[in-house]
């Protein structure tokens, strides 16, 4: 008993030429992905910061997507970027172009995510896709601005403490450099220990100290921290003892903490209106009107 098939000879021999050919077109490009990872050129982090958690997850792939994408971005957006890595804490630890890569990493993955559940749900994959990579996009962006905005709140939080500690050390009889060293060494885990740690690397590496603190400066681009690194080089200019200069700005510092507590203390019954109105009442009256509702219902009313 013979079977007939659907197609012909030749049909046939054209599938299986399409077959061979997309088994070997996949081959290539499995071929090409594994050798441009493995390809990657090594990375001396020595003088580097160790990246955060949050990166180092997916830094592999953050790396290859930064070595494909390194000739399309320009040198306006890396020196932009970089300025807000600088208010993160990042400049030491990655590029702007590992920056953007992790971006396009965590988009991708979203999209691959969210359009394998969008399959297995029998949804569109194109839209559950596009959903994913916006989603991790998002993350991504978010979580750079949360890291820029806990890292202000943190070294303002910090500031008046190191800066009583640094006025112990110098009116104790040290320098400002050890002082400085003292209060890197002394101090509390946090963005102004890093900073001060980074100050203390710039004057090993041959920079002024004056340099090194305005450089401190320009990096935090804080006007509390401005006004204190040129309060300390004004008076280094003028021969003034610099005790009584770092004691004047640690009260100053501290009162300028109590009145953003104060102002968010304030701003805080006006942020509740919202949720209060939207959510909370009508629960509250949801769980209250319920019962008399029902009692009403029964009585025929």
């Amino acid at each position: 008993m013979s079977i007939s098939l659907p197609w012909s000879t030749g049909d046939t021999a054209i599938l299986i030429l399409i077959a061979v050919f997309a088994g070997i077109s996949a081959a290539a490009m499995t071929i090409v992905a594994f050798r441009s990872i493995t390809d990657l050129p090594p990375e001396d982090r020595s003088w580097l910061d160790r990246p955060p958690a949050f990166i180092r997850v997916l830094w592999w792939p953050t790396r290859w997507a930064a070595q494909l994408i390194a000739p399309l971005l320009s040198l306006g957006l890396r020196e932009r970027l970089l300025s807000r890595m600088r208010l993160a804490g990042l400049d030491y630890a990655l590029s702007p172009t590992q920056l953007i890569a992790h971006r396009i990493v965590l988009a991708v993955l979203g999209a691959l995510i969210c359009a394998l559940i969008g399959w297995a749900w029998s949804l569109d994959p194109g839209y559950s896709g596009a959903t994913g990579g916006l989603a991790g996009t998002l993350v991504a962006w978010s979580w750079f601005r949360d890291r820029v905005r806990a890292r202000h709140r943190q070294l303002l939080k910090e500031l008046p403490f190191v800066l009583d500690l640094i006025t112990l050390c110098v009116e104790a009889g040290l320098n400002l450099t050890g002082a400085l060293q003292q209060s890197a060494a002394k101090g509390p885990e946090g963005p102004l220990r890093d900073e001060l740690q980074r100050v203390l690397r710039d004057v090993r590496a041959g920079k002024s100290r004056a340099d090194a603190l305005r450089t401190f400066a320009d990096r935090l681009d804080e006007p509390a921290v401005a006004n204190l690194v040129s309060s300390i080089i004004q008076a280094e200019n003028m021969g003034m003892s610099l005790g009584p200069v770092l004691r004047a700005q640690g009260e100053q510092r501290r009162n300028e903490r109590f009145a953003r507590a104060e102002k968010a203390a304030m701003e805080a019954p006006v942020k509740m209106l919202f949720p209060l109105i939207a959510f909370i009442f009508p629960c509250t009256f949801l769980v209250l009107g319920f019962p008399i509702a029902m009692k009403f219902i029964q009585m025929g009313l």
